[in-house]
């Protein structure tokens, strides 16, 4: 029974990356207008959620922060790769018109996704009460997130309908995390271990080299102040649902 209610947690936290269908409502005009703001708040939440969610969390699996930070470069290095690698694809193939950085953000995300889905899976084992606290924890701070990942997707070329199934694509490795840490909760430690500051070095890959760079495009003072506001907002709430962690 606790396994059920663990997947049935694990499958709320992936819904939550259809909150982007609220961007179905929108008409393509405004859309346009307010996803440089969707960007710079996606790159903000990237940026708090590895050096203020992530990698605190990462500390507490392991007793050498040297070793940890090794990871977190090691991410950094990897998405480096990858990206290096979806470049070169990218230009073999003269119908691709996606920027690399959307799957980046899939491959960085699903990574995430997954490790909480090994905390959701570890935590219903021992107890049901923390387990849905823990579930609720994780669904405020993906509700944000998943806003931004999803303007990602769009800004990087895909449409509305495939950034859906994408951003539901990487939340679904909740589930199988959840399936890992149920039966070997014993490993849990060293699962998140290796993982998160994984992911910590892809977020801030993805925001440092790839949003970033988009947003010092824009020239207008105005909207550049905006977009400030959005990427310290993006920083300031990560923060906040930290801190109350």
């Amino acid at each position: 029974m606790n396994l059920l209610y663990a997947l049935a947690a694990s499958f709320a936290v992936s819904l939550i990356s259809l909150v982007g269908i609220l961007a179905l409502l929108i008409n393509q005009k405004l859309l346009k207008d307010i996803i440089f703001l969707l960007i710079a708040f996606s790159a903000g939440s990237l940026i708090g959620s590895a050096f203020l969610g992530i990698i605190p969390e990462a500390m507490e699996h392991v007793d050498n922060i040297a070793f940890l930070f090794l990871f977190v470069l090691l991410g950094y290095v990897l998405f480096f790769l990858f990206e290096k690698y979806l470049h070169w694809h990218h230009h073999h193939d003269e119908k691709c018109d996606v920027h690399m950085f959307t799957y980046l953000n899939v491959i960085g995300d699903g990574i995430h996704n997954f490790c909480d889905g090994l905390i959701i899976g570890a935590v219903f084992l021992t107890d049901v009460r923390v387990g849905i606290a823990t579930t609720l924890a994780i669904i405020l701070h993906e509700i944000p997130q998943e806003l931004g990942d999803f303007a990602v997707l769009i800004y990087g070329g895909f449409s509305r309908a495939k950034a859906l199934f994408y951003n539901f694509l990487s939340a679904s490795f909740a589930v199988a995390g959840t399936l890992v840490g149920y039966f070997f909760a014993h490993l849990i430690g060293g699962f998140s271990a290796i993982l998160l500051p994984l992911a910590a070095g892809g977020f801030i890959y993805i925001a440092s080299c790839d949003l970033i760079p988009e947003l010092r495009k824009e020239t207008d003072s105005r909207k550049s102040v905006s977009i400030t506001a959005a990427f310290l907002l993006g920083v300031a709430l990560m923060y906040g649902l930290n801190a109350g962690v």
